[in-house]
C-alpha cells in the first residue's frame, strides 16, 4: 500500500513541480534547484576556462554565511590557481586525483584554523566564548573539524551558485600537504576541491541515490 502511495505521489507531484516550480513563494526556481542539486555533478575533466578572482571573492562572500557553532567560522580556504602552486600540491595526490587536480582551473584546500578561537571576540562579541577553548585541545579539534566541514559543504554550493562546477576529493597525503602549505601547523587540511567549468562530455551517467524511504524517517 505504501509503495502504491509513493507511485501515486510521484505521478501527481512531479508534473506539478514541472509546471509550478514555486509551490512555496520562497522556494527557489526549478532552474536554480537544477544548478545547485538536480543537475549538478562532480566533474573529473575541465574546460580550459579561467576562474577569476572576482568569482573567488563571490564564493567566499556567500559561504561565509554558513551556520557554525557560536559563529566560530574555523574554515580556511587556500585557492591554488597558478601552475607553480598546483605543482606544489601534485606530489601529495593519489594517482587518481592528479589529472583532475592539475587540469582544474583552480584547486582549493579546505582546512581548519587550530586557533580559530582567537577571532571569537569579534565573531561572538556577546559572550566570552574564547576562554572556553583555551587549553582544551579536544574541544578545539572537534569544533574546528565539524564546523569547517560544514563550511566546506557551503563552499561547494556557493561555487555552484556562481556558475562553477566542483570536484571534492580526499585522496591525498594530509600530513605532507600540511607541511608544504601550512608549515607552522596552524592550519590542518580536511579535503581539496577542484573548481571550474566541467567538461560535460566526459562524465558518466549519474549514479543512483537512495530513495527517501531508505535514508530518512519521520518520527
Amino acid at each position: 500500500c505504501f509503495q502504491m502511495f509513493l507511485d501515486f505521489f510521484h505521478l501527481f507531484y512531479n508534473p506539478m513541480i514541472e509546471h509550478y516550480p514555486q509551490l512555496n513563494k520562497n522556494m527557489l526556481s526549478k532552474l536554480n534547484l537544477d544548478i545547485l542539486f538536480n543537475e549538478a555533478r562532480s566533474h573529473k575533466a575541465w574546460l580550459n576556462k579561467e576562474v577569476t578572482n572576482d568569482q573567488i571573492n563571490q564564493i567566499y562572500n556567500l559561504l561565509k554565511f554558513a551556520p557554525t557553532s557560536g559563529n566560530c567560522c574555523p574554515a580556511r580556504f587556500t585557492f591554488l590557481k597558478t601552475k607553480e602552486a598546483k605543482n606544489r600540491l601534485k606530489p601529495f595526490l593519489d594517482l587518481g586525483n592528479i589529472d583532475k587536480s592539475m587540469d582544474a582551473p583552480c584547486v582549493v584546500i579546505i582546512s581548519y584554523d587550530t586557533e580559530f578561537y582567537e577571532f571569537l571576540p569579534i565573531l561572538s562579541p556577546h559572550n566570552d566564548a574564547k576562554s572556553g577553548f583555551i587549553g582544551k585541545e579536544s574541544r578545539i579539534k572537534n569544533t574546528a573539524q565539524f564546523n569547517s566541514t560544514l563550511q566546506g559543504g557551503y563552499f561547494i554550493m556557493a561555487s555552484r551558485s556562481v556558475g562553477l562546477d566542483c570536484c571534492p576529493m580526499l585522496g591525498f597525503n594530509k600530513e605532507k600537504l600540511n607541511q608544504e602549505f601550512f608549515g607552522d601547523g596552524k592550519f590542518q587540511s580536511l579535503f581539496i576541491c577542484g573548481i571550474g567549468y566541467g567538461d560535460k562530455s566526459k562524465i558518466y551517467d549519474r549514479a543512483p541515490r537512495l530513495d527517501f524511504i531508505d535514508a530518512c524517517s519521520i518520527i
